[in-house]
């Protein structure tokens, strides 16, 4: 006997059972295609990130490719049966060039490559110096294929920076110039140039440091930054989210990754006037050697903080010597600007115009003197002796081996001083000292720099013999040099 379900409940069970299979579907399509969460306070938005190509169809017009020929010397015979033919940037080029003069051989002509940027519609470039240094032909390639022949109006190897020039017969494209002082670490910034031959190309990145000093030359002041610089970029603009040039783009640490540098635009701001009407770079001159301030010289100085520049030595008759300053002073303020580091000095001098006087205080004895000096001219010769040191009675000549100088001789040690120069049939050419040979000690005393060299060097008498430790490229040993009597 069967029975009736109630009209009611089957209603009711029909219902339930639709309303479970739709939710059951549901389910199973929000698996299969989940809803994407988005944040409702986002820490990114489209802004904060925007294109960078308003920028660059801004600048690149007026970024230059440069080819540079240069007719060198190849090697000789017998260095080309051992070593065969050197190319650019081969650090045994540089060093048989730096330390054996030119070697015999047939010249032949060489091509580099570099980048660079136009400042005036006229046709003024701004780029490295060693770009187009010793160049006998250089091309310049503009963004649309156009090609010039270029001319050097000025250059100045001590910052790197050079000045060449075009003609056109029309108005060229030209960069704004920033201002690279009011430059922040973290700073967004791109770098344009010709990298391997390749063209045109951008890289980006951020400031990493700033006044970078990395032994380049005696008035290092870099921007370090991570933007991808290669060879071939050498020249070219650094260049801020504004469209303005704040950096020129120089060198690169060929071991590591992310770490370039760039000359601030402000620096070369203060060497084009002076390229352009002269061709050369005057800079003002103190005749003083200086070094650090260590900690253990200022506690003994009785200096409070271990600041400043310390004069190791005065050039008798220069600007420094007719005030009065002397060895063992301490310079810690010029023309008004606190001396934090030995190395400000220089480029604070040296941006001073030749003639006009100016405040320099220094610490001597636990007092401070103010004393008022009236900078001259610093001439090639005399810069070349304040930063090398040549004993007469030794027979050699030897400079400061700084890092950048190091890493192109392909020298692993960063310290210490190398023999630049020896005199044939003198003390040190007799004891079997050589041209590139680093110094590490000297009877026994450690050799870090050229002022540790002169004091050892200044000490000795006639008849005394100094023990030499020096590296060479297979290792290291002991040479014995004997000063001669009078």
């Amino acid at each position: 006997m069967s029975r009736k379900i109630p009209l009611w409940l089957a209603v009711s069970l029909v219902i339930f059972s639709l309303t479970t299979c739709v939710v059951w579907l549901t389910g199973m399509k929000s698996t299969h295609n989940p809803s994407p969460v988005v944040p409702s306070n986002p820490i990114y938005s489209k802004s904060d990130f925007p294109s960078l190509a308003s920028i660059i169809s801004q600048v690149a017009p007026a970024v230059v490719n440069i080819s540079a020929v240069k007719v060198v010397r190849g090697p000789g015979p017998v260095f080309k049966y051992f070593f065969g033919p050197f190319e650019e940037g081969d650090p045994f080029k540089e060093f048989f060039e730096r330390f054996f003069g030119d070697i015999p051989g047939r010249e032949f002509r060489q091509k580099s490559l570099g980048s660079g940027f136009i400042i005036s519609k006229d046709g003024y470039i701004l780029t490295n110096n060693h770009v187009v240094e010793k160049a006998t032909e250089i091309r310049v390639r503009l963004l649309d294929k156009e090609e010039f022949e270029a001319k050097v109006i000025g250059k100045d190897p001590k910052t790197d920076i050079a000045l060449i020039k075009i003609k056109a017969n029309h108005n060229l494209s030209t960069v704004t110039l920033g201002n690279s002082d009011t430059l922040r670490v973290g700073d967004w910034v791109i770098a344009i140039g010709n990298p391997f031959g390749l063209g045109h190309t951008v890289t980006a990145g951020i400031i990493s440091a700033k006044e970078r000093i990395i032994g380049a030359g005696p008035y290092d002041n870099f921007l370090q930054t991570d933007a991808a610089i290669n060879p071939g970029n050498s020249g070219g603009p650094l260049v801020n989210f504004k469209g303005e040039v704040i950096g020129i783009n120089t060198a690169i640490v060929a071991q590591a990754q992310g770490i370039g540098f760039a000359i601030p635009i402000n620096m070369a701001k203060n060497i084009v006037s002076q390229l352009k009407e002269k061709g050369r770079v005057m800079r003002g001159w103190l005749g003083v050697m200086i070094q650090e301030v260590t900690p253990d010289i200022a506690q003994a100085l009785g200096l409070k903080e271990a600041k400043g520049a310390l004069v190791a030595d005065v050039t008798p008759g220069s600007p420094a010597d007719k005030v009065d300053i002397r060895r063992g002073d301490i310079i810690i303020e010029y023309n008004g600007h606190k001396i934090e580091e030995m190395n400000e000095l220089p480029r604070l001098v040296a941006n001073t115009p030749v003639g006009t006087k100016k405040p320099v205080k220094v610490w001597r004895g636990g007092e401070i003197k103010e004393l008022i000096v009236k900078v001259g001219e610093l001439e090639e010769e005399v810069a070349r002796k304040e930063n090398e040191y040549a004993p007469k009675d030794l027979g050699l000549r030897v400079e400061a081996l700084t890092p950048y100088l190091a890493q192109r001789l392909g020298i692993k040690r960063l310290q210490g001083v190398i023999i630049t120069s020896v005199v044939a049939g003198g003390p040190a050419y007799e004891a079997g000292l050589k041209r590139g040979d680093v110094i590490l000690k000297i009877n026994n005393r450690s050799i870090k720099n050229l002022t540790d060299y002169q004091k050892v060097v200044k000490s000795v008498k006639p008849g005394d013999t100094l023990l030499f430790l020096v590296e060479r490229s297979e290792g290291t040993l002991f040479v014995a040099l004997k000063i001669p009597k009078d």
